[in-house]
């Protein structure tokens, strides 16, 4: 595995993620320097998660220490904050993210989710007043130009369910290259997964991990006893049971962490694999999305129910 190896679209297939809980510039910034070191290559952010400039500087401080030859060695990640997913707003939101990485492009740009919000509306809790109606075709178009003017090498979407990509599809000039969305031992998307290989779109899987410690995380990943089993007899983490088990299914996958042993641990999953048993048993654990993105449901708003943004898909 390694952080050379890379999807047919040139994306590493591990990326160090960065969503964090409030500004934390210098940690980020050192812990992303650190990364740099020790052979990430793709990193992913967003305008929400405020980590963008730290990110940037640690990118300008890897270039200048020589620990990369040029920023083009870098693959960096962002995604478009619900309330600039509207039409006029998704180009002046991309600059405004390049200006916070002192970039002149980012690898690859996303919607963040298939919603979107007035203006301004950057922070939780939402009420009812703060949605509106997600224009797909108008948002998706002008990401197109995202592409078109150069300021995103490639462009995608995030927690898109396969009726949401249907659509995007049946309009999309460019089609999306990536779906980012969770996938982990307890939510495994096979459907999912199935309908973005046959319309070649990547999958890219955040909190492989489960996400244990954030606002709607869950322990029900590390604590799964079969991954704990298989770790033990494997003499592995239960985390490098789950990555190793994510890359298997041909995902790339962004993992969290600022320890720097975790760093290296979550990077060096390569050189075993999962036997048929142990992928049978893992294909048994019983599924449930553990991020339900319920703060983009209101009974008031365009989804009226996790069925209606899903899809029915969970």
């Amino acid at each position: 595995m390694g952080a050379g190896d890379k999807t047919a679209a040139g994306m590493p297939r591990i990326g160090m993620g960065t969503a964090v809980q409030g500004p934390k510039a210098d940690p980020i910034r050192r812990a992303v320097l650190r990364a740099i070191q020790i052979g990430y290559r793709h990193f992913d952010t967003a305008a929400h998660y405020e980590t963008e400039a730290p990110i940037g500087e640690a990118a300008a401080e890897a270039v200048r220490s020589g620990a990369v030859a040029s920023r083009d060695e870098l693959f960096i990640t962002s995604k478009l904050w619900c309330s600039d997913a509207h039409r006029d707003r998704v180009v002046p939101a991309l600059r405004q993210t390049l200006r916070n990485l002192q970039m002149e492009y980012v690898d690859l740009y996303l919607v963040h989710w298939p919603v979107s919000m007035k203006p301004g509306r950057f922070k939780a809790p939402f009420t009812a007043e703060d949605f509106v109606p997600f224009d797909m075709r108008a948002v998706w178009e002008a990401m197109e130009e995202c592409h078109r003017l150069g300021l995103a090498k490639a462009i995608g979407v995030a927690n898109f369910s396969c009726k949401k990509l249907e659509t995007l599809l049946s309009f999309a000039t460019i089609p999306p290259t990536v779906n980012q969305v969770e996938v982990n031992p307890v939510w495994q998307q096979r459907k999912l997964r199935e309908f973005c290989r046959g319309k070649g779109i990547q999958l890219c899987a955040y909190s492989p991990l489960g996400a244990k410690g954030t606002h709607w995380g869950s322990d029900a990943v590390m604590d799964a006893g079969v991954l704990q089993e298989i770790a033990a007899s494997r003499g592995k983490s239960v985390a490098q049971v789950c990555l190793r088990w994510v890359y298997e299914q041909g995902d790339c996958l962004i993992v969290k962490s600022f320890d720097e042993a975790r760093m290296r641990e979550n990077l060096d999953v390569d050189g075993w694999e999962l036997t048929e048993e142990e992928r049978r048993r893992i294909a048994e654990i019983p599924q449930r999305k553990i991020n339900l993105g319920k703060r983009y449901v209101s009974e008031h708003g365009p989804y009226k129910s996790l069925e209606e943004l899903w899809d029915g898909e969970i």
